[in-house]
């Protein structure tokens, strides 16, 4: 009868494959710890040469009776080279990373954006301020436009500027006239039109 990989029990490490798999489950099963551990040592020693991405490593290796340990199910009872990986340190769950809860209404901009136009406020006045005020007033219309076109409006943008350089920043939409941009559209839109 032919043996179906779906009807055997699961790996436990599938990159080793189920011949190191049936070794380790062999060596589990025999009874005296002194067998047991020849055969250990052995099954390490063809999992090196084996295995290149084990390469350089030696039957000391914690890596390799780690992977012994796992693959055993950590049943294996053996007088084993180094320390190994127990079952209870596997569970350890890693500390949350905190975000941060402050809801930004810029942050369609990005934080370097707002950053830069803080700066620019504490620039005294003269022509490359003036440029620099232009350029990023653009590239906020273009990042809006990303969002949404319709919100894209110059208006908009000096008083977004207005409001991140705390009133330092007072465009005169008269002196200023922002590029127009077309929208593209968005990506995840053609994934929604259907192929006749």
């Amino acid at each position: 009868m032919v043996e179906y990989n779906t009807s055997l029990p699961k790996l436990e490490m599938r990159e080793y494959g189920r011949n190191i798999q049936k070794m380790v489950d062999y060596c589990v099963a025999i009874e005296d710890r002194e067998e047991r551990t020849k055969c250990a040592y052995a099954i390490a020693e063809v999992m090196v040469q084996l295995f290149p991405e084990l390469n350089g490593e030696d039957l000391g290796s914690r890596k390799v009776w780690d992977h012994i340990n796992l693959i055993s199910g950590f049943k294996l009872d053996i007088d084993f080279p180094c320390e190994v990986l127990q079952k209870d340190e596997l569970k350890i769950t890693p500390d949350k990373i905190p975000y941060s809860r402050k809801s930004d209404r810029f942050r369609v901009y990005g934080s370097n954006l707002v950053r830069m136009i803080r700066e620019i406020s504490k620039m005294e006045g003269s022509v490359d301020k003036d440029q620099l005020i232009f350029l990023v007033a653009n590239q906020m219309k273009k990042l809006l436009i990303s969002v949404n076109s319709d919100t894209a409006i110059d208006s908009r943008v000096f008083n977004d500027i207005r409001e991140i350089s705390g009133g330092s920043i007072d465009i005169d939409p008269d002196n200023y006239r922002l590029n127009e941009y077309i929208g593209v559209a968005n990506p995840q839109d053609a994934k929604k039109k259907k192929k006749k």
